[in-house]
């Protein structure tokens, strides 16, 4: 696992100020750009708490996972110049982001803790933009369910015949949409150079033995 080193200032003996995390196409993922950036996407979607509470293990974990797939879906969009972001969504997504903070303060405490800048924040969520674009710009189509087909699902799903055909038609797309995420998300993995490291490498032990 690499580390970053910092001479200490009064001991001879170096100390440990970040820790690799993955390896994605040759770019180092660290522990702090983990933890920051997991924290955006949780405040993102809601959750402010993330802002200073303990994130554990399997979230980081989940969250580093997710963060893998918005920067090789982003790679891609941009290696082919496409599933650009629509005029003007980026700024509202971080004005959205901005918001979940009560106070200026409040929100000038997340970035100082992280000591990190606005910036930081925007590329973060322009990954996960970005990345949701690719995946609906390729599969929503495909995903699409008729009447036709959701009425034979409820013909083998009796106790599905009261619910509105429509409700019906949106529930076989969400699933058919996941499904064919997993399956275009492990395919980009496939593709890729990916590496975890440290306690996110498979097989790696935590402290006191878990695993």
């Amino acid at each position: 696992m690499a580390l970053l080193f910092l001479p200490a200032l009064v001991s001879a003996e170096p100390r440990v100020i970040d820790r690799s995390v993955a390896l994605v196409n040759g770019q180092v993922v660290t522990s702090s750009e983990l933890d920051f950036e997991a924290r955006v996407l949780l405040i993102y979607a809601g959750g402010i708490e993330a802002a200073s509470a303990p994130l554990d293990h399997p979230v980081l974990r989940d969250s580093l996972e997710e963060l893998i797939t918005h920067r090789l879906l982003a790679s891609e969009a941009e290696a082919l110049g496409a599933y650009p972001l629509d005029e003007g969504e980026l700024e509202a997504a971080v004005r959205r982001f901005k918001m979940r903070f009560a106070t200026q303060a409040a929100w000038q405490q997340f970035l100082d803790r992280h000591e990190v800048d606005e910036p930081a924040v925007t590329l973060t969520l322009s990954r996960f933009l970005r990345a949701q674009h690719v995946l609906d710009g390729k599969l929503r189509l495909k995903s699409q369910v008729s009447e036709a087909e959701a009425k034979r699902w409820v013909d083998e799903h009796p106790e599905f015949q009261s619910v509105p055909l429509p409700a019906v038609r949106q529930k076989l797309f969400a699933e058919r949409f996941r499904s064919l995420v997993k399956a275009e998300v492990k395919q980009a993995r496939k593709n890729a150079r990916v590496r975890l490291m440290g306690a996110f490498a498979e097989g790696a032990v935590l402290d006191g033995g878990a695993r």
